[in-house]
């Protein structure tokens, strides 16, 4: 058995002590080590100075959480508002110790920066979670700042959930330091974090270097401009990502262009998705030369997109240059496309048969059904 702030105060978690917290009564007794076996009990919860009834209830909620959770499927989901900044601190000390649990989902907790520095000195020293979510929860660039110093030493974390964090730029580059040496970690989701232009300068950088990720989230933040460009190249340079999400960053024709260049280097990439990324013709026809040398991308999602029939059209004559294309879907979601495509489209599909094309419909279609009205 462990008690959660004697191990804290033998320096492994000095940080989760710095607010002045008192030792409570509950705190002082044997807290039910996880790590050997679930609590029969919720700790119990005097009312002390600095501990109203409302945050006791949360703690006693994240400690239930705990009990149910390991005893079924070591995984403990915390989400929605199930436990604060205080149920954190609190529940960060047992989880050093824990070897049961291996998925943590803390989702929608309002814990904000400190709530995020206590999850990474957690994560610092327990090397048996393998899947954290942190999404939604406000941690700004001091959570960014820890984590990021986390991932430089943890060894066994391989999924990590950001999205919604408010991360921004600073944040950002904490953990793009980080990830140009981490191996590990193999999913990242840093979605909805307003990252913005110069993070995907850094962010670049850190691709090419990276050599553990499989699958980036990136949508909504931002990323347009010369950052586009630079975390283009970074993608060219990468020969490990198996995925990136890049939807909604409003890339156009410069990314576009970046992009095409980058998936006539790189041989590993099997999904890329940069629907609604305000991408005109002229970049989608740069993109397209890509694709007529690109021998490993499966999965394309260009929908949304301002590319007409004739882009469209570009993608599908630089495939039938391609034989050797390993594409299975090609996405342009709400966009026509007339029958020369359609025509095209049946003569690539002799050479590349697994390829199933995705689109708004047919503009002839639409001109037939208008004609036959009485």
């Amino acid at each position: 058995m462990v008690s959660g702030k004697r191990l804290a105060r033998g320096s492994l978690l000095p940080s989760l002590l710095e607010d002045g917290d008192e030792e409570t009564e509950w705190e002082r007794e044997e807290l039910g080590g996880v790590g050997e076996r679930p609590p029969s009990r919720a700790p119990k919860l005097l009312s002390r100075d600095g501990v109203d009834d409302q945050v006791g209830l949360k703690i006693i909620i994240c400690w239930l959480h705990i009990w149910v959770r390991v005893v079924i499927k070591q995984s403990l989901f915390l989400g929605v508002g199930g436990c604060t900044l205080q149920g954190t601190k609190a529940l960060a000390v047992p989880l050093v110790t824990n070897t049961s649990i291996q998925k943590l989902n803390m989702r929608d907790n309002g814990m904000e920066g400190m709530g995020g520095v206590a999850v990474a000195e957690m994560l610092k020293e327990n090397c048996y979670v393998t899947e954290v979510d942190l999404s939604d929860n406000r941690l700004e660039e001091r959570g960014g700042r820890a984590l990021g110093g986390m991932l430089q030493e943890n060894t066994t974390l391989v999924r990590l959930g950001l999205s919604g964090n408010l991360l921004g730029q600073w944040g950002a580059q904490h953990l793009c330091r980080a990830l140009t040496t981490n191996t590990k970690l193999q999913n990242l989701d840093l979605s909805h974090n307003g990252l913005g232009e110069h993070a995907g300068e850094s962010l670049g950088e850190c691709l090419s270097e990276n050599t553990g990720l499989r699958w980036l989230g990136l949508a909504w933040n931002s990323i347009r401009g010369r950052g586009g460009v630079m975390l283009a190249r970074g993608l060219g340079a990468n020969i490990f990502l198996r995925a990136l999400d890049l939807s909604f960053n409003g890339l156009g024709k410069e990314g576009a262009i970046a992009l095409g260049e980058a998936l006539k280097e790189n041989n590993t990439l099997e999904e890329l998705n940069i629907s609604n990324n305000r991408v005109p013709l002229e970049g989608a026809i740069h993109l397209a030369l890509g694709l007529r040398v690109n021998k490993t991308l499966k999965s394309l999602n260009m929908g949304r997109n301002p590319i007409q029939n004739a882009g469209c059209y570009g993608f599908m004559k630089s495939l039938q240059g391609n034989p050797q294309s390993g594409l299975e879907t090609l996405d342009f979601a709400d966009m026509t496309v007339n029958q020369d495509f359609e025509d095209l489209y049946t003569i690539v599909k002799e050479t590349i048969p697994m390829l199933v094309v995705k689109h708004g419909g047919k503009i002839d279609t639409f001109r037939t059904k208008k004609a036959g009205k009485p």
